[in-house]
């Protein structure tokens, strides 16, 4: 069985069969899970669901997108995509949501004290009084470009996350993420003896170190949500690791509140009850060196043979 199709069906069959009903923020209501671990190994082929038509090319240019920093939709919309339509303001701006974060996380400094003399004629007043912000803002933190860097310069650095809980700009955002945190680690290549006839020089083949990544989510939207994100994670770590001259690894997911949405329970069902199809491959350009440097056309999916797509409704 294909090992991703059958991973993402354990969990709708988790939360079909354990999961809890509960209210939630949009007033759909929710049939929730707490806590799931899934693992994906990308050796095995691209983890693109095949028991129902993901699109693709939204995948793609929603990560081109966060990767470039951009919060306003202009860019989707121009590419044909529409899942971030119901969250804009009429100037196609979402706030400081996973772009801001990801590649200029705002950073302050305390400012020296600038302070004026008072000595104001006929006042029996002296003193001084301070001018201008204790703090002022300076170069953001580019996330993206110190974990390509870590990586390149220390691989077995313990310290290559990647935020985008950003607590004191939580209020500015249209929505705050769900994806909220990643972190990339790289596991060292296994030397495998290779056994030859009798007579014959035996030798060993070093496997190269694989870039692995830890993705955590707050709250996870299992039937619309769930196939995007693993697809898109996977796909930010195959990028992550070519860049790098890694191999990708495994990703991990870590959900917390995983839930469907009750008006997709019955399209959960159904989908559960297809058979999977062969995993995909997915073909990168290997001539692109820098994450920076990636477009839509470096990307070309093999292989790819789903079952028809299932239509269901998304909560705002």
């Amino acid at each position: 069985m294909n090992p991703f199709d059958k991973e993402y069906h354990a969990l709708l069959e988790r939360i079909l069969e354990y999961g809890v009903e509960k209210k939630d923020r949009t007033g759909t209501g929710t049939k929730s899970v707490f806590g799931h671990m899934m693992r994906f190994d990308l050796s095995k082929g691209f983890p693109l669901i095949t028991t129902k038509k993901v699109h693709l090319k939204s995948i793609i240019h929603e990560l081109l997108w966060m990767l470039s920093g951009s919060t306003n939709i202009k860019y989707l919309q121009d590419n044909g995509v529409r899942i971030w339509n119901e969250w804009a303001d009429e100037n196609g701006d979402l706030g400081p949501v996973y772009g801001s974060g990801w590649r200029a996380w705002p950073r302050f400094e305390k400012i020296p004290d600038v302070r004026i003399v008072c000595d104001i004629p006929g006042s029996s007043y002296r003193g001084s009084i301070m001018e201008g912000e204790p703090f002022t803002k300076i170069e953001p933190i580019d996330q993206v470009a110190q974990i390509v860097e870590t990586l390149r310069k220390n691989p077995w650095s313990r310290r290559i996350m990647l935020s985008a809980w950003n607590v004191s700009e939580l209020p500015k955002m249209k929505l705050p993420p769900c994806h909220f945190n990643a972190q990339f680690n790289v596991t060292p290549g296994v030397i495998v003896n290779v056994h030859v006839p009798d007579g014959q020089k035996a030798g060993s083949i070093a496997a190269s170190n694989r870039l692995n990544c830890l993705m955590s989510i707050r709250s996870w939207d299992v039937f619309l949500g769930g196939p995007f994100n693993i697809a898109q994670y996977a796909l930010l770590t195959m990028m992550l690791a070519q860049v790098t001259n890694l191999e990708p690894g495994e990703l991990i997911i870590s959900s917390g509140d995983t839930h469907l949405y009750l008006n997709h329970i019955e399209q959960a069902k159904l989908q559960t009850r297809r058979e999977p199809k062969a995993p995909p491959r997915m073909i990168i350009n290997p001539e692109v060196k820098e994450i920076d440097d990636f477009t839509y056309e470096h990307f070309e999916l093999q292989g790819y043979d789903p079952h028809p797509s299932i239509k269901a409704e998304i909560s705002v």
